[in-house]
């Protein structure tokens, strides 16, 4: 028998529950509770009565992440984590602390689909999507690991979110109710590397959360070196749909562009930058890119950086260069994962 999935459900799919199960209304809210408390099992649920604790034990789960590795750094105090699930699958957060507040980074998939030249996800494959509870799991772990509340949360770990279009808005939907963590949609980042449709239906929700596309070059040619999505959805495709996604919800499209000596850093590429921004409500982040086994990639110099973000600044687009954050640690997302695996695979 499939069971189902409670940390997933919303307040009124678990007052649909207990009615048909011949339960009074308000014990929905009573497991509401017990959830938000982060329980693991029915058997926590104290004011339920033996009956109902039993029907949920028997017919549903309650997803959990569980801590496999714990790093920290020593620089920044950054933390990267290894979770596994019930299934026996990994992937992996990071919790950053900045001035505004502390920021966790999740994985939406197992792995990752969309083949990037650049990012560790996609070599070790993919395996599945994440429940929006198993997405919440990891949030609540790491606050509960370091005993302190996560403010921000950006979906930029392993997978492409909007490849899980379903399960991501449901979490949107319930880590920002009362229910749950109650973490406003404003501090909620969603980035993506450019599914067109999938960014025309995100926008119909209206969800006041930060949208950051995966841009990384400034024509197809270049694009479509390192991201096999863009030989799908062309550029001038992609950035007529963050117009239309800016003019739909009025939240500012951030533009994240990873730096590769070499490659997307010449000034003419910013130049060229700049010139298909012209006029849109953005902000580049330009992301000196990690050095990933096998790849061959190298970070740009500070010195083009710098030039980099001042030809945008002189063409009116707002850039910033990421601070590097976990260096010690391999903070980006992906290695852990794949070293896991090899691991296993001895």
């Amino acid at each position: 028998m499939m069971k189902t999935d409670l940390k997933s459900m919303t307040r009124e799919e678990l007052t649909e529950f207990v009615l048909a199960h011949n339960f009074p209304k308000f014990r929905a809210a009573q497991i509401a509770d017990w959830l938000k408390k982060g329980v693991v099992s029915a058997d926590e649920m104290k004011n339920l009565p033996a009956d109902l604790r039993g029907l949920i034990q028997n017919s549903c789960y309650i997803s959990v992440a569980t801590i496999e590795k714990k790093f920290v750094s020593r620089y920044d105090k950054t933390v990267k984590y290894l979770f596994a699930f019930a299934d026996g699958e990994y992937v992996e957060a990071v919790v950053m602390r900045y001035r505004h507040g502390t920021s966790i980074c999740v994985s939406t998939q197992v792995g990752c689909k969309m083949g990037c030249a650049f990012c560790a996800t996609g070599k070790s494959g993919f395996s599945r999507s994440l429940t929006a509870s198993e997405i919440l799991a990891q949030i609540e772990a790491a606050q509960k690991d370091l005993q302190e509340r996560i403010s921000h949360i950006v979906l930029m770990g392993m997978g492409e979110p909007l490849d899980n279009f379903e399960n991501v808005v449901r979490f949107i939907q319930l880590v920002s109710s009362e229910d749950s963590l109650h973490i406003g949609t404003r501090h909620i980042t969603l980035s993506t590397c450019g599914i067109v449709p999938k960014i025309y239906e995100l926008a119909q929700y209206r969800f006041q959360i930060n949208l950051a596309v995966s841009l990384h070059a400034p024509n197809d040619e270049i694009r479509a070196r390192t991201m096999p999505v863009a030989k799908v959805y062309p550029m001038d495709i992609l950035l007529k749909a963050c117009r239309d996604y800016f003019d739909q919800t009025g939240r500012r499209v951030t533009f994240e562009y990873a730096m590769i000596s070499g490659v997307n850093d010449s000034d003419d590429c910013a130049q060229e930058l700049a010139q298909r921004l012209s006029g849109m409500n953005c902000h580049v982040n330009l992301i000196p890119v990690n050095s990933v086994e096998g790849t061959g990639y190298r970070k740009s110099k500070i010195e083009r950086q710098q030039s980099f973000v001042h030809i945008l600044a002189e063409k009116g687009i707002a850039a910033t260069v990421r601070r590097t954050l976990g260096s010690d640690i391999n903070a980006s997302c992906g290695q852990l994962r794949r070293n896991q695996m090899k691991k296993e695979d001895k």
